[in-house]
């Protein structure tokens, strides 16, 4: 009966990384509400990032929030548990561009290392701040210990 009302997500690959990333930095419930064995690969790999879902679930249970924002481009962070910061890299704007996150934002100081939570990988020790390229309308997110 429902199976003839499917409708594909009228998001892009990138809007679909943006609303992953800002629920989760935000604490905010995670829900989906179509049908799971009609998902592409794609859209069932974003939902089901075990990396991601950990920073929504963080058992220290505080939302993130925005840091800085530099035209179309924002930085969230969001404090987890374990001392390190979940960061949201946004990107509003209509062409790609870099994010870059300072850590005097974060009030951090000297090295530390980030870690990319949706291709779950580690990216290296960065001094300072740490930039990103960021898609049209799409979303990064990091782990910085």
């Amino acid at each position: 009966m429902f199976k003839d009302k499917f409708v594909p997500t009228p998001l892009t690959a990138n809007e679909q990384y943006t609303w992953m990333t800002l629920w989760s930095v935000a604490d905010a419930p995670l829900v989906f509400g179509g049908d799971l064995t009609q998902l592409d690969d794609f859209t069932l790999n974003i939902l089901t990032n075990d990396e991601v879902i950990a920073v929504n679930q963080d058992a220290l249970g505080k939302a993130g929030a925005p840091i800085s924002k530099n035209g179309s481009l924002e930085v969230w962070a969001k404090p987890m548990e374990d001392g390190s910061t979940a960061v949201g890299l946004f990107n509003r704007g209509d062409a790609d561009g870099d994010v870059v996150v300072k850590w005097s934002d974060l009030s951090i100081h000297g090295k530390h290392q980030v870690r990319d939570l949706w291709r779950q990988k580690e990216l290296g020790s960065f001094d300072n701040e740490f930039t990103m390229k960021v898609g049209s309308h799409g979303a990064e997110m990091v782990r910085i210990r």
